[in-house]
């Protein structure tokens, strides 16, 4: 099973031009949003240093990880592949 991290944060900038890319993805794949400030602990987990950060996860492993501002057909691209 593989699924899309959205690390982000309200307070951040490019999270919001980036949250709606996601948002509509997250109508075909699965995408978890996850608020830095909300937790804390999570984002520590994946060693989240910078936000937006997106982490493909497949089996629960990470597979890949983009940091900034991303293309749909990026993030696309990169979850097909993993």
């Amino acid at each position: 099973m593989k699924k899309i991290l959205y690390f982000s944060a309200p307070w951040c900038g490019p999270c919001k031009q980036f949250g709606p890319v996601m948002e509509q993805m997250g109508q075909s794949i699965p995408v978890q949003k996850i608020n830095v400030d909300d937790q804390p602990d999570l984002a520590t987990a994946y060693s989240v240093r910078n936000v937006p950060t997106v982490i493909i996860v497949k089996d629960g492993e990470i597979v890949n990880r983009m940091v900034g501002v991303q293309t749909q057909a990026t993030v696309m691209n990169a979850y097909n592949n993993a």
